[in-house]
């Protein structure tokens, strides 16, 4: 008598480079949408939407609603660490792309200030706060997706994967909105800055056709099967972690300021006061995010071979240093000179923290907890950092001429000092984190 075959178990290799082609790209699609808002805030959004009796107050008032994303951002991650700590990953990242789809697309089709008044701003403001929530939730399933199905010894190279959605998001968008920089001021300004934001619509296809296709990872099943899922995981991991807790929105402040100080601030003062060196700021800033694109993966592997400390404490390093020639270069409006301002700071110093930050959240936290502290960790210290644009510009506004830098300069050095110290609390690698007591459970 013949028997039933056994069925065939899944290829692990094979599982393992649909989930980063999965996080990678789905990550690729949900930051492109977040961070065409930067573009467009450093660009257009001041005058259509927020016009004011000068330009700088103009600006100041579209970098603020930039910064509203980012407040929305921990409750997004606080409610999507919940349900993805009890009812798996995957759930909360089809969520997660259907809500920043409709927010994009939304954006692209809104009336400005000139056609509805105030309740321009007002809905500008509503969608961008979704856009928050919807990136909020994504961030840490992208990263744990990716984390927890890395095999013994490679987790911070698997981590980074999902981490060059940023990059790439941010690549794409500089792509659209340089492209549509290309037409008249007029024609721009009425109707081409909406075509990067309706451009969205195709990608939520393509982002559902994606994440449907994903399973939870292996720690997270063995850990339900176990029985061991919480019923408030945010608050067992306060209670049990809250220094790498701490620690980690510490590093995660340290990342962000650069970050933001670099793809928000600094590309509205490279594009001078008119607008003038807009085209060059934007390919500046596209060459540095398709230099990040090809560095993560390698800064990944290096935090796995020689710890993750050396490899953030580093990229801090690279990025406070470009920033203060960057003040003198960037506004001359010339592409090497602002080639030299973003390049060492998005590809060499982002680059190293973003591909380090997700592996390190990511094996500081046991399981059951693992989404609601990730995320929380990471949207807090991005959501401080977010009003690092806002700061500066209230800075240049009071007109204090070389005392700016110093201010800036201070700003920075606090921030990275603040990451510094919270990394001696850090741990080396994900194996020595599995090897610490309760890490594991």
């Amino acid at each position: 008598m013949t028997g039933t075959p056994a069925p065939s178990l899944p290829d692990p290799s094979r599982t393992r480079r649909r989930v980063l082609v999965s996080s990678t790209v789905g990550s690729t699609i949900e930051w492109y949408d977040f961070y065409l808002y930067s573009t467009a805030a450093a660009l257009v959004l001041g005058p259509l939407f927020l016009p004011a009796g000068s330009a700088a107050v103009s600006t100041m008032a579209a970098f603020g609603t930039y910064a509203a994303g980012f407040v929305a951002r921990p409750v997004g991650g606080l409610v999507a660490g919940h349900f993805g700590d009890r009812v798996g990953r995957t759930r909360l990242l089809v969520a997660s792309v259907i809500v920043m789809g409709a927010a994009t697309v939304g954006i692209g089709l809104l009336p400005t200030y000139d056609q509805i008044g105030i309740w321009a701003p007002v809905l500008l403001v509503t969608l961008r706060i979704l856009q928050g929530l919807a990136v909020g939730g994504e961030w840490g399933g992208a990263v744990l997706l990716a984390v927890e199905h890395a095999p013994p010894g490679r987790r911070a190279f698997f981590g980074s994967w999902p981490q060059l959605g940023f990059p790439a998001g941010l690549f794409l968008g500089t792509v659209a909105f340089s492209a549509a920089a290309t037409l008249p001021d007029e024609q721009f300004y009425a109707w081409g800055w909406r075509i990067p934001f309706l451009v969205s619509v195709l990608l939520v296809g393509v982002g559902l056709f994606i994440r449907l296709r994903l399973d939870d990872g292996p720690d997270f099943t063995r850990a339900r099967s176990a029985r061991r899922l919480l019923d408030r995981p945010l608050l067992a991991a306060v209670r049990d972690h809250p220094g790498r807790i701490a620690a980690g929105i510490a590093a995660a402040l340290g990342h962000g300021t650069i970050v933001t100080l670099f793809t928000v601030w600094l590309l509205s003062v490279a594009s001078g006061p008119t607008g003038e060196h807009r085209s060059t700021a934007l390919l500046a800033l596209m060459i540095a995010a398709a230099g990040q694109c090809a560095v993560t993966p390698v800064f990944g592997a290096l935090c796995d071979r020689i710890g993750y400390r050396p490899v953030i404490l580093g990229g801090l390093a690279a990025g406070a240093l470009a920033l203060l020639p960057g003040l003198a270069w960037a506004p001359g409006g010339t592409l090497p000179a602002t080639l030299a301002t973003f390049v060492p700071a998005m590809t060499l110093g982002h680059g190293a923290v973003y591909a380090g930050i997700a592996g390190l959240l990511a094996t500081s936290f046991p399981a059951e907890v693992r989404f609601s502290a990730v995320s929380i960790t990471y949207q807090l210290g991005s959501t401080i950092s977010s009003f690092a644009p806002l700061v500066a510009a209230a800075v240049i506004a009071t007109g204090l001429g070389h005392g700016v830098v110093a201010l800036l300069a201070l700003l920075v050095a606090a921030t990275a000092a603040t990451a510094v110290v919270a990394l001696t609390r850090a741990p080396q690698t994900g194996e020595q984190v599995r090897a610490t007591p309760g890490a594991g459970r």
